[in-house]
């Protein structure tokens, strides 16, 4: 327990000695001490007989994770998002910055997907055509497409269907030249909705699929 204080205690001194640093390397460094406290804190927590060890253990793992940084917005993020604002311009499809500096896509089912269905419609293969070539000319990201669905049935159909319709949506894009180990899936059924699942309009809402693109601090240091 003492080695944990002492490492979140480290949070606010790395904090405080950043000041003269630039923001790349401050976040970076803020990460891996970040990282390192997280890990001796799970280390510790789950040490049972053997608490130094593995505490020293999980902050050495976690420091390497958060020496990767935080996400980045840099000038290849602008011009992609640009590009990509440019693409989904009256599909229904929106394009955001989000709050920690990812591309944030997200994709209604009526633009993506028939209803119960995982094929890509030809509305939105239009946009993943363009948004391939933004995602090659900026290999620097990191891709993740997660698929969502309303509480119409049960969890075995609707978490089969979201990730279902994410696969579809990597695949389409590694057809199309965006390398397969860039990109993860995931599908989270019906469990995390951004609207009521009472009123149609809501159930629609529900159904969709995310797209986030994001550069890493580190990735942009070693180019």
């Amino acid at each position: 327990m003492k080695r944990t204080i002492l490492s979140l205690c480290a949070i606010a001194v790395l904090a405080s000695g950043c000041a003269n640093m630039s923001e790349t390397q401050s976040n970076t460094a803020k990460g891996a001490g970040i990282g390192a406290a997280a890990g001796a804190v799970l280390g510790a927590v789950t040490a049972g007989g053997n608490k130094g060890k593995s505490a020293a253990t999980g902050a050495a793992a976690g420091a390497a994770v958060g020496a990767l940084g935080g996400y980045i917005w840099s000038k290849r993020m602008e011009e992609q998002k640009a590009k990509m604002d440019q693409a989904t311009a009256g599909t229904g499809i929106d394009v955001a910055r989000t709050s920690d500096n990812q591309i944030k896509v997200q994709i209604p089912s009526d633009a993506g997907f028939d209803t119960g269905r995982a094929a890509v419609k030809p509305q939105l293969s239009t946009v993943l055509d363009k948004f391939a070539t933004s995602m090659r000319e900026n290999s620097a990201t990191e891709i993740r497409i997660i698929g969502h669905t309303d509480n119409t049935g049960n969890d075995s159909i609707n978490n089969r269907l979201s990730m279902e319709r994410a696969a579809s949506t990597r695949d389409y894009l590694v057809a199309r030249g965006v390398p397969f180990a860039r990109i993860a899936i995931d599908g989270r059924g019906s469990h995390e909705p951004v609207a009521s699942n009472d009123s149609d309009n809501g159930r629609s809402q529900n159904r969709r699929v995310e797209i986030y693109v994001a550069e890493r601090e580190q990735v942009a240091q070693t180019r």
